[in-house]
């Protein structure tokens, strides 16, 4: 899943996207290299990033989503937590709704199912703004897993179709490095959810504090948790560094078929 970030104020400036037609370029070169999915975001979920308007991020997202739906056939996620863009954007013909707050909002899940679109249900504390304020957990992966199902539950009582529901378990969402190592250690336990597991570790803050490099510098260790993820039973890898990551990838892959005959 290759993201595209309309955002200026994102962690990691140098992916920002700043209009329609670069939006499209960084479409079609992400799909020439591998991407089977394109996640747009148009607010920031950085730590400590303030929220914008509905009608800040529809007036960034909404001509973005029309024109790749227009253009190409690849399947279009949109990164918010808000019903109203929401609806919007699956009307304009995105297909998955990628809610960082895990359908904490009420009336998300049954927008969701009106459109017969697929859901991220991912974990995160509290709001980007105050996510990595006082992070307490007493069992991180058990604590997450709960969130979770509670999230899937709301999907399915919502009429979202079962198979359209992935979970993601929030790398760096209100998690200290240590609780992001320990979820991507544990992260074949998730399997229980049995959903897919989406896996967001590109370029993150937890890369740079244990190499001691700046975002810029970050390929090698995000490729580095890619790999874990994936074998630890990851379906989807969201990611800046689409070609890289799709050749990492491809030669795991062809390993683990010959380990595992599959």
């Amino acid at each position: 899943m290759g993201i595209i970030n309309l955002s200026p104020d994102s962690f990691y400036p140098d992916s920002w996207v700043p209009s329609v037609p670069d939006a499209l370029k960084v479409a079609e070169r992400m799909i020439e290299t591998g991407a089977d999915y394109l996640d747009i975001g148009a607010e920031s979920s950085r730590p400590g990033a303030k929220p914008i308007s509905e009608e800040e991020e529809l007036a960034i997202v909404l001509p973005v989503i029309s024109q790749l739906c227009q253009n190409f056939s690849i399947p279009v996620s949109v990164d918010t937590y808000k019903p109203g863009v929401a609806q919007k954007v699956l009307k304009e013909g995105a297909s998955i709704i990628n809610d960082i707050t895990g359908l904490r909002y009420p009336e998300m899940a049954p927008i969701i199912a009106e459109y017969d679109a697929g859901v991220v249900i991912m974990h995160m504390r509290g709001s980007p703004e105050n996510m990595q304020e006082d992070i307490h957990y007493e069992d991180c992966v058990g604590e997450i897993k709960q969130f979770l199902e509670q999230g899937i539950r709301t999907a399915e009582s919502a009429g979202i179709a079962s198979d359209r529901i992935w979970v993601d378990p929030g790398i760096g969402f209100g998690k200290a490095v240590e609780h992001n190592l320990e979820i991507l250690a544990n992260l074949d336990s998730f399997a229980s959810l049995q959903k897919p597991i989406l896996l967001g570790t590109s370029r993150k803050s937890f890369i740079g504090k244990i190499l001691d490099l700046p975002v810029t510098e970050r390929l090698e260790g995000s490729l580095a948790t890619a790999v874990i993820g994936m074998v630890k039973g990851a379906r989807i890898l969201r990611v800046h560094d689409v070609r890289e990551t799709y050749r990492t990838v491809k030669l795991v892959s062809e390993i683990l078929k010959v380990q595992y005959g599959k």
